[in-house]
């Protein structure tokens, strides 16, 4: 009686069989659906950071599908070619313009997307900044497709304490949320600048004196020197995205071409790294504001910035 036919097979087992077969079935469907999905998109997104502020940027908008490359050791290791469904870029402006490094490397870069986007990071101003990165991109044959600004804590220091602008409120999480929105959208759109945040770039430019094909190129031995306070820790070192500093047998010393990004100053572990007194230089002619206090991004270690930039 429990046998079915004359194949020696239970009921039991026929109805097991049943299951597993049901089973094997159900548990096939979502692999079906799952083929059927489109593929996710990879991102590639570029970054530029002194103080951690880009570099947490470019986290916040990263997903499992997102290379995060900083462009330092891009340009250290000669790489320009890139392709993806999307490809961005995050970096500080100074003077409202891209540090030079970002420049060079964004004119040098075969890009290769369906979609481009840029997030510019600023303290106070940020003036037709928009504007100078659609310039410089479509001068280079590269156009974005998404430009927005995003203000974050400002590290200028000759301008301002940084004791005092990390207590201030930046709206940071909603900034974030609004950008994220924007590019699952691949939203095509260029953030707004008015004439007269045109007419006070040209007015900064004219006071600074800087190229405005060229924006801030310094040299690190004319701007910065290193006090009795240096330990030697090397830190500088690491941090410097144009590696000026060298550790030597009398000490630490600076020389080069620099993006005046304050990576060296703001990451001193002594604050042994001060400004130059140049009373005539328009950059510095008020010095300081508060030479004791120095920014990091409090989500960002300084094992990051190093490894950003380390040359």
């Amino acid at each position: 009686m429990d046998t079915i036919n004359n194949k020696g097979i239970s009921r039991r087992e026929a109805l097991k069989r049943m299951g597993l077969f049901m089973g094997s079935t159900a548990l096939g469907m979502p692999a079906a659906l799952t083929a059927c999905k489109k593929e996710a998109k990879k991102r590639i997104l570029f970054y530029f950071t002194a103080t951690g502020n880009c570099l947490y940027v470019a986290r916040q908008l990263a997903d499992e599908h997102t290379e995060l490359l900083s462009i330092p050791q891009l340009v250290k290791q000669g790489r320009y070619d890139f392709e993806a469904d999307e490809i961005g870029i995050v970096y500080p402006i100074y003077g409202h313009m891209p540090p030079n490094l970002v420049r060079n490397f964004i004119q040098k870069a075969h890009l290769t997307a369906a979609y481009k986007f840029a997030v510019l990071t600023f303290g106070a101003r940020k003036c037709n900044a928009v504007g100078i990165w659609d310039e410089i991109t479509r001068k280079a044959g590269k156009p974005f497709d998404y430009i927005t600004t995003m203000i974050m804590v400002d590290n200028w220091l000759p301008n301002f304490d940084m004791n005092e602008q990390m207590k201030m409120d930046k709206g940071i999480p909603a900034n974030l949320e609004r950008i994220r929105a924007d590019l699952a959208q691949q939203r095509h759109w260029l953030e707004p600048f008015t004439e007269e945040e045109r007419r006070m770039h040209e007015g900064f430019m004219a006071y600074t004196h800087l190229d405005p094909e060229v924006g801030f190129l310094m040299r690190s031995e004319k701007y910065f020197r290193i006090t009795d306070a240096c330990v030697g820790c090397a830190i500088c070192t690491d941090v410097c995205p144009r590696g000026n500093y060298k550790l030597t047998s009398t000490g630490v010393k600076t020389e080069g071409d620099c993006d005046f990004c304050f990576a060296c100053i703001q990451n001193c572990s002594q604050k042994a790294i001060q400004f130059a007194e140049l009373p005539d230089d328009p950059l510095l002619a008020r010095g300081e504001v508060n030479p004791n206090a120095r920014y990091r991004n409090e989500h960002v270690s300084l094992w990051s910035i190093k490894n950003a930039n380390r040359q």
